[in-house]
């Protein structure tokens, strides 16, 4: 999903600065909830699983270049469901800052925009799992389509947002661009569910033999 050098340049960029740091403030308020939950190590580890998972997601599993923006398996609907949003958040970021500094510096100028695109619709399916999962249900225990919902809206809301950078970019000459990469990425939906699945059915099987404080406690417990 990585913002293409040039797709927003000039003064145009600015805007990524401000919605970045929008995101950013609710990522440390989420922090600051997990920290009060399970303690500040904890948040620490989870937030560090999830850079490494990031990094490993965008720099060492296949991604290909489609329209205005790349495809990757993100799995960030996989990180909120094992770490919590807080973690999962912070890790996002710090996996792409990572990438950038040491593997795509000519992404770098695009890092305000590419948070902004993870972060937002991870939030947005914050929001989601609150409508669609029962108060006194545990993650290991969803149902795929409760999986497949939450991935929905996380990859719908990535090309949301790639689509709106193209557009706010480069006007709608680039349509047919969006709709390619829209269409390519929707495919990964067809993935991720099973892939959380899968993940959650190794979780439940390793339910009280995982150390505390390294998965988020709504991952086993409601409570």
């Amino acid at each position: 999903m990585h913002i293409e050098p040039g797709l927003v340049d000039g003064a145009k960029i600015v805007l990524s600065y401000g919605t970045a740091a929008a995101a950013c403030a609710v990522g440390v308020a989420y922090l600051r909830q997990a920290a009060q939950q399970q303690g500040v190590a904890s948040v620490a580890l989870r937030s560090m699983i999830a850079a490494v998972g990031t990094f490993f997601f965008f720099e060492v599993l296949p991604h290909v270049a489609v329209g205005v923006s790349e495809v990757h398996l993100i799995l960030g609907s996989t990180l909120f469901l094992l770490l919590g949003v807080g973690p999962a958040a912070l890790g996002l970021a710090l996996g792409l800052l990572v990438q950038g500094l040491f593997f795509a510096p000519s992404d770098l100028p695009q890092y305000a925009m590419n948070l902004t695109t993870l972060l937002v619709p991870l939030f947005a399916m914050m929001g989601l799992s609150k409508r669609i999962i029962a108060p006194d249900t545990a993650y290991v225990d969803l149902a795929y389509e409760q999986v497949l919902k939450l991935s929905l809206c996380y990859q719908g809301g990535i090309v949301a947002w790639v689509a709106f950078w193209a557009f706010y970019g480069q006007g709608f000459a680039v349509a047919s661009a969006v709709g390619t990469f829209g269409a390519a990425y929707m495919t990964v939906v067809l993935l991720e569910p099973l892939v959380d699945l899968a993940i959650l059915a190794v979780a439940k099987a390793l339910r009280g033999k995982t150390p505390n404080g390294i998965v988020s406690q709504r991952l086993y417990s409601a409570h």
